[in-house]
């Protein structure tokens, strides 16, 4: 094998996922396992060149790294920005965790985060119960002749969006117009 034809194989192959990486930074805001995972499927896709998966993964490495220290990719700021979007969403503390823990996030910046929302927030996971209340239009929303007969269903929907027993239950209790006086609060 000719060793200059390889070196311009690999530096073709790293400029084409090098553009790859800032066009998707340009649309989205990954975190950096998201972005080594598309460079990946990417190369695999419509790249398809001749080097092995290690050596392909070792370039993306590279390149994720020199992101990260041009302050282009951080994982500390993906997490605090997208654990502030979900806990808007209604979002329960246990979610959140779990949810950036499936998109790569290091634990520690997961920790970080939830910490940050602990000291900002009063009750986060009681405001996001009655969040997650309302835009499901469940429990106190509900008619007071049905409440009785959803309320199975209405502690099956809180509990699957992470939250515990005895918060579903405190809300699922509330008045339909103590709620009403929460919910326009928040």
């Amino acid at each position: 094998m000719n060793p200059t034809s390889n070196k311009s194989d690999f530096e073709d192959l790293t400029t084409n996922l090098k553009d790859l990486a800032y066009s998707y930074l340009e649309k989205y805001s990954p975190s950096k396992q998201q972005l080594k995972v598309y460079l990946l499927k990417k190369y695999l896709t419509k790249i398809k060149g001749g080097k092995s998966k290690k050596e392909v993964s070792l370039i993306i490495d590279q390149i994720v790294m020199n992101l990260e220290k041009n302050k282009l990719l951080s994982d500390e700021m993906y997490s605090d920005s997208k654990a502030r979007m979900f806990l808007r969403r209604g979002y329960s503390l246990n979610k959140i965790n779990q949810s950036l823990r499936s998109k790569g996030v290091e634990e520690k910046f997961i920790k970080q985060s939830i910490e940050k929302i602990k000291e900002n927030q009063i009750e986060p996971d009681f405001v996001s119960a009655l969040k997650l209340c309302k835009r499901r239009r469940i429990g106190p929303l509900r008619p007071e002749n049905n409440r009785e007969l959803f309320y199975k269903k209405d502690m099956g929907i809180l509990a699957r969006g992470g939250f515990s027993f005895e918060l579903s239950k405190r809300v699922l209790d509330l008045d339909t117009e103590e709620f009403k006086k929460l919910i326009s609060i928040i």
